[in-house]
């Protein structure tokens, strides 16, 4: 599904990292509520400069994580280019302690709707047809489902929304390069765009969601995926689908028991 080649060359490109700094943000805010020391912690992440306090390795389809050799895991913005996520879940659970953490961030299917339905709309209009242009990204339902599949005990995912405002389509398509964020897919037109349909896609963008003042919004929907490796001393996994409960629950609980 991901052209890596290309994905690494984006990254490498890379000046905005906001989204990436709000990803560092939350964790920190949510680790702050477990009651835990983590003396062996490590991040998977694109950009380790933004963690200097963790040692960091990079999101390659085969992690370099050693069994049971962490007692917290970060999967910090990659999971949604992961070309096997529940392949990443499950050797992030693998590398993790008995009642060891992971904590992952990732973008979410509200992500960039609003782009996604403009260029879809211009494309079939002006081309007669679609190609892929923005990554597919999970539901939170989903993507709480796959912490059990990868043998995460007490699973919980839950998610926040941030709203950035932009002049216009052109102005996020350009801010989505400057966060290497852009179109990496193996299958996606390995030739420019036509203007017509960029255009038409913001000519469209603007109609449907702008606002008073002339700008557009961009949603970005970031999912947070907590887990812990299993021990004898946590409750019962909950049954699949019904990771539904407070993430600060959770982790009491998991500290209480444990």
């Amino acid at each position: 599904m991901t052209d890596r080649t290309a994905l690494g060359l984006h990254r490498a490109r890379a000046t905005a990292f906001f989204l990436q700094e709000e990803a560092v943000a939350e964790a920190q805010d949510r680790l702050s509520e477990v009651n835990r020391s983590f003396t062996n912690p490590v991040v998977v992440t694109a950009f380790p400069d933004l963690w200097r306090d963790f040692s960091t390795i990079a999101d390659d389809d085969r992690l370099d994580l050693a069994v049971e050799s962490h007692d917290l895991v970060i999967n910090a913005l990659t999971l949604h280019w992961a070309n096997d996520p529940v392949g990443q879940l499950v050797q992030c659970r693998r590398a993790l302690v008995p009642d060891g953490l992971f904590f992952g961030l990732m973008f979410g299917g509200q992500t960039l709707h609003e782009l996604r339905a403009s260029l879809g709309q211009a494309e079939a209009e002006v081309m007669g047809g679609l190609s892929p242009r923005v990554l597919p990204m999970g539901e939170i339902r989903d993507l709480g489902g796959l912490l059990q599949r990868a043998g995460f005990a007490l699973p919980v995912a839950d998610s926040f929304t941030k709203t950035v405002m932009y002049r216009d389509a052109f102005h996020l398509m350009a801010d989505l390069r400057a966060m290497g964020e852009g179109n990496a897919l193996a299958a996606r037109l390995k030739h420019p765009t036509r203007r017509a349909v960029l255009a038409r896609a913001a000519q469209i963008y603007a109609q449907t969601y702008g606002t008073p003042n002339g700008l557009v919004p961009a949603t970005f929907e970031i999912i947070c995926l907590t887990g812990w490796a299993p021990h004898e001393g946590q409750q019962k996994p909950l049954r699949a689908g019904s990771a539904t409960a407070r993430l600060e629950d959770a982790l009491k609980a998991a500290v209480k028991d444990g």
